[in-house]
């Protein structure tokens, strides 16, 4: 069973820049995506951004520009650079591993993956204006 962790939360002030990491646990999937969500309270989830198998990138709308997701296959370590952090930023942020199952919707289109095989505790993203 795939197992992720995040690290790298804090509290920035507006403009300033963070890097979240993620350890990945080993996996045996050879198509699959990794990703990182956001959720705030009163606020619904958000998809942040996703990266495949192949190195296909999706990001949110609200992130274009200013936020950048990798992942380093030697240390199996998924980061995102988050530049330009603005208040509404704030958010608890988890890693995600997911795959493929069914016709469900996808999480990060236009890349396929819908069924989240692992979920992380989280790391809190604090921006102060």
């Amino acid at each position: 069973q795939v197992q992720v962790t995040e690290s790298g939360g804090g509290s920035v002030q507006s403009g300033g820049s963070l890097r979240l990491s993620c350890a990945v646990s080993e996996y045996t999937y050879r198509r699959y995506c990794m990703g990182w969500f956001r959720q705030a309270p009163g606020k619904e989830r958000e998809g942040v951004a996703g990266i495949d198998s192949d190195g296909q990138i999706s990001y949110a709308d609200s992130v274009k520009g200013r936020f950048t997701i990798s992942h380093d296959n030697d240390k199996n370590t998924l980061y995102l650079q988050m530049d330009s952090l603005k208040p509404e930023d704030t958010a608890m942020y988890h890693c995600a591993f997911l795959t493929t199952y069914g016709s469900g919707d996808a999480y990060f289109p236009p890349l396929g993956c819908n069924a989240l095989n692992a979920w992380g505790q989280g790391t809190q993203v604090t921006v102060s204006s």
